[in-house]
């Protein structure tokens, strides 16, 4: 019997050995599991962490620092390490983050959070696409009323802080701040009340309001704070002050934006003169090659045609290269056109920010066709006015078939984007007007207007000044055959410094199974 005995003890010991050891790893294993979804944990916060950041500070991708100086050419800047604290006082653990700005303009910023769990070699790392919507991620925004009627089609995402009547076909959202609205008589109102978003049920062509998809209808939303680009423009004023040593000192002051130095560099120009003047500023002449041509604008009279005749200008500066950080900011009035091409990516911004006095708001008036060079998103314009962006009568050819193009982020802090009617020179005569088939409009960007937003003005079925008379619509200021066209790639790259509309989101999550 001894030697079963002996066997059964040793087939027992050799059992609980092998239950010991698997319990043992269990426990191991158990807690390497724990312990890497705690280095998960803590790589997600140092995302979270990063994302509060930038909401604080847009343009730091140094994690407060300085160094290094040099990022890494797949990871961005770091290594930046942060312990990980808990609620009770105690160190979980480190996370280490990288950080890789677009760059370009881009509000996007990837960052790469390596998290470790404390007193392990267990590392989890997450990565994440950061990015701030801008007022260019709309086709149009408006903080009043949009009507589209159904001879204009609305490409890309529209959106109202009051309301939109949308009788022509529509590609993308189309939104409202309001969930009822009564729309003026003028933007398709019929005083009563109508839904946020909303057709008259009477137009059938060449979209049936009676049986269209509404399902992008979006109503009510946040609203688009136009207040937020009076900060943005005394952004740009600063960036434009730092990038040059005879107004660097400028930037860092309390009162840096009501700053008006008389010093013209290459990024600043001031005002032609403290007594305001709707007719005098500065020409931007936009050249293929990334650089600019400045002229002074002494006088405009806007019935003449073209800009050469209608503006009185005297050359400043040729072939002035276009500043680093791509802002040109003016003082002053400011009129803008390429020549014949622009490629680059570069923001003007026109603000008299020492003044309260809204009759002394800057405008920037588009003196004639604003092309880019090539439309994948190498090449963009942010046109920045404190006042109205403005389309001149005397832009378009003056007779004969065209095309006549703009191209860029239009944003009007206070004032209108669009050919207005009647003329500045003239109050009693409406602008000139073109209603050929073959002369035609091509806009091709973003438009964020605070009033009003048009192409085209219809006066009437009498004479006025220069308008054209169509037998449909009556007499016409402005191209009545035009386009209007989102440019995506301004979505989450928009020209440099310009205005956002919120705060930074995650915009994509993954998680990284290597370790930079």
């Amino acid at each position: 019997m001894i030697p079963a005995i002996l066997a059964v003890i040793i087939a027992f010991g050799i059992m609980g050995t092998a239950i010991v050891e698997v319990t043992l790893t269990n426990f191991t294993v158990t807690g390497n599991i724990v312990k890497s979804q705690q280095a998960f944990n803590i790589a997600e916060s140092g995302l979270n962490y990063y994302m509060w950041h930038l909401n604080h500070n847009s343009t730091d991708y140094k994690d407060g620092g300085t160094t290094p100086t040099t990022p890494d050419p797949k990871l961005g800047y770091g290594p930046y390490v942060h312990n990980y604290i808990d609620t009770n006082g105690v160190n979980q653990g480190t996370y280490t983050l990288w950080v890789n700005p677009a760059g370009a303009g881009s509000t996007v910023v990837t960052v790469r959070s390596i998290g470790k769990a404390a007193g392990t070699n267990i590392t989890r790392t997450v990565q994440a696409q950061i990015g701030s919507p801008s007022f260019a991620n709309y086709a149009v925004a408006s903080d009043s009323a949009l009507w589209f009627g159904n001879t204009e089609s609305a490409d890309g995402p529209v959106n109202s802080n009051q309301g939109v009547r949308m009788d022509g076909p529509s590609n993308s959202t189309v939104s409202s701040a309001n969930s009822t609205y009564v729309p003026p008589v003028s933007l398709g109102g019929d005083g009563a009340s109508h839904p946020g978003v909303w057709c008259n049920l009477s137009v059938t062509t060449p979209v049936n309001c009676n049986t269209r998809s509404k399902s992008a209808w979006i109503y009510p939303v946040p609203l688009v704070d136009f207040n937020q680009v009076s900060s943005s423009l005394c952004t740009m004023k600063k960036v434009a002050f730092t990038e040059n040593a005879s107004t660097s000192a400028l930037a860092s002051q309390a009162n840096a934006c009501t700053q008006t130095p008389s010093t013209l560099t290459s990024t600043y120009l001031p005002q032609r003169s403290t007594t305001y003047s709707s007719t005098r500023g500065y020409l931007i002449q936009l050249n293929t090659n990334g650089t600019y041509n400045l002229s002074y604008v002494n006088a405009e009279n806007d019935r003449s045609t073209p800009y050469t005749s209608a503006l009185t200008l005297q050359s400043v500066a040729t072939n002035v290269a276009i500043p680093s950080a791509g802002v040109i900011f003016t003082e002053d009035n400011v009129w803008v056109l390429s020549n014949p091409t622009y490629h680059g990516r570069l923001t003007i911004a026109a603000g008299r920010l020492a003044s309260s006095n809204s009759s002394t708001y800057a405008n920037i008036t588009v003196a004639g066709p604003l092309v880019y060079t090539t439309k994948n998103g190498n090449d963009a314009i942010g046109l920045v006015a404190q006042n109205s962006v403005n389309i001149a009568p005397y832009a378009p050819p003056s007779s004969g078939a065209f095309t006549f193009e703009v191209d860029g982020a239009l944003l009007a802090e206070n004032g209108e984007v669009w050919y207005y009617d009647p003329y500045n020179s003239n109050a009693n005569s409406c602008t000139r007007g073109w209603t050929n088939a073959n002369q035609t409009f091509l806009f091709y960007g973003s438009v964020a207007s605070r009033q009003t937003w048009t192409w085209t003005w219809q006066n009437g079925n009498f004479p006025c000044g220069d308008a054209a008379f169509d037998s449909t619509n009556g007499y016409i200021s402005g191209i009545e055959n035009n386009t209007t066209q989102y440019d995506y790639n301004l979505e989450y790259a928009p020209p440099p410094s310009y205005p956002l509309t919120s705060g930074y989101n995650i915009l994509s999550w993954r998680e990284v199974l290597t370790h930079p």
